[in-house]
């Protein structure tokens, strides 16, 4: 009985939150998903459950796999990462540059999480590098130790210990180390697809 599987999994409160986050109307989504909004309103309050082509056609509205609205593809709603089972960046011991990804990596995830450590003089990418991230993604890093220069679309800004920048991800960016003695250390959240409009 797969109607009462989806009626019974909160489909209808994620779909309500995952709408609310992304700022968007029961009509915006109806309009995104072909799917109509007296229809989405019984969902969301659990009045009806969705089939399964309607809960795909939602998901598609809202960006998702239906494994994804579902939840079919995670193992719960908290995800641990250690700090034995981070991912490492590859080596650069050239460059000063060694980083690692601490958020785990999820199907839908639209922000990672990674932390950052540069040697004396050391720089991440370089001033002619294009963008690595895609189009619309936001950076927000911390310095958490140390000083730093974020380089972005040509523009120098000096950062000290705790303080904290956001800019466009998709313009050609680096941070570097000026210090002759210490390294600095920056924790970046890299958000897909949120840049301001």
């Amino acid at each position: 009985m797969l109607a009462i599987e989806l009626a019974d999994s909160g489909v209808g409160t994620r779909i309500r939150a995952l709408r609310g986050a992304m700022s968007m109307s029961l009509r915006d989504l109806a309009e995104r998903s072909g799917v109509s909004a007296p229809m989405l309103s019984q969902v969301e309050r659990g009045e009806t459950s969705p089939t399964l082509q309607v809960a795909s056609r939602i998901a598609a509205g809202l960006e998702l796999r239906l494994s994804q609205l579902l939840r079919l593809d995670e193992d719960g709603a908290v995800t641990i990462v250690r700090s034995s089972d981070r991912r490492k960046g590859p080596s650069a011991a050239k460059s000063g540059h060694r980083y690692e990804i601490l958020t785990p990596p999820l199907p839908g995830q639209r922000a990672e999480l990674s932390r950052h450590t540069l040697a004396p003089r050391a720089v991440t990418g370089g001033p002619g590098d294009p963008p690595m991230h895609e189009p619309g993604s936001r950076e927000t890093a911390l310095v958490e130790s140390g000083s730093v220069a974020l380089v972005c679309d040509g523009e120098r800004h000096v950062l000290g210990e705790g303080d904290c920048v956001t800019f466009d991800a998709d313009l050609p960016h680096h941070f570097e180390n000026p210090a002759d003695n210490n390294e600095a250390v920056l924790l970046a959240v890299v958000s897909a697809g949120l840049r301001r409009s």
